[in-house]
């Protein structure tokens, strides 16, 4: 039986398929999700910090990501 990893952090790339935004519009938005959630600069954002802030739910944002 074959187990798909399931990734914990999201990316700009990712933001991008999600919400259709440009990758420097995605890129400014997880910069907003790290300072509402006062993480440093070189922390990654979790995919449900991700969708904590956006208020998406995490079965609509996952085929994005792993698909």
């Amino acid at each position: 039986m074959k187990t798909e990893q399931k990734r914990v952090c999201i990316y700009p790339k990712d933001v991008q398929r999600i919400t259709g935004k440009s990758y420097r519009g995605s890129r400014l938005l997880l910069l907003e999700v790290k300072r509402h959630f006062h993480k440093p600069d070189y922390q990654l954002v979790s995919i449900e910090e991700f969708c904590s802030y956006t208020g998406l739910k995490e079965e609509a944002v996952l085929p994005f990501i792993i698909g």
